[in-house]
Formats: C-alpha cells, structure tokens, sequence
C-alpha cells in the first residue's frame, strides 16, 4: 500500500488486490446485501477516538487467541483495517493462515477511510 498526496490534498490510495481493498470497494461492499464484518485490529485507545460504525474491534494482539470469537466468519467476506494498514495486513495473514477464505486488508486503514469516505470518523 502507498500512499501520497496530490496537489488537492486528498490522499491517493493503491492496494495490492491480492490482500487489499480500497476504501472506496469496502464501502461499496457495506452498501451490498453482501455478510461482511469489518474488523478492527487497533488497540482499544484508537478505538474509543474514532472507529467505523458497524466494526468489531478485536486488537491484533488479541486476533491469535480470540479467533474463535469469528469461526462463523471462516467462509464469508472478512475486511480487516487498522489505522494506516499495516496492522490490518498481519492480520489478514494470521486469518488466512487459519482457515479465512475470503478476507483482505483496507489499504490506508481508517486515515483512508476518513480522509475519502466518511470524513466523520476521527482517526486520530
């Protein structure tokens, strides 16, 4: 994922389609009749300052001994973010490596989603 900013100051996302969606693909996805859960892997600090309604906060250092909690969630849509993406792409490895068939990271984590999406969303 990169990232950069353009003369209008809105931020330029990329994603590697392999592991990422884009902001802009997730909110089409939410707007689906589509199962998606949104999972949030920031710690609960971030979380309390600002997280996107609907998501299920379950902090990366928490994901290994907590994927029980998702076992119903193994064959369905599975979108993972953090705050930049980073986290969110450990994440989607761990669940892929357990069994997730269909889940990907938000590429620019909820700054993208901020900053493109829903400007309502505190992020910091």
């Amino acid at each position: 994922m990169t990232m950069a900013v353009p003369a209008k100051d809105k931020p330029v996302v990329t994603a590697d389609p392999a592991w990422e969606l884009l902001p802009h693909h997730v909110h089409e996805l939410r707007q689906s009749a589509e199962p998606l859960l949104l999972l949030d892997v920031r710690h609960e600090v971030e979380w309390e300052l600002g997280k996107i309604s609907g998501a299920l906060l379950i902090p990366l250092d928490e994901l290994a001994q907590r994927l029980e909690e998702l076992v119903h969630w193994r064959r369905k849509r599975v979108v993972v973010y953090c705050r930049s993406g980073i986290r969110s792409l450990q994440a989607v490895e761990l669940l892929r490596e357990n069994g997730f068939e269909i889940v990907h990271s938000m590429a620019g984590g909820i700054v993208a989603w901020g900053e493109l999406i829903d400007p309502s969303v505190a992020w910091w």
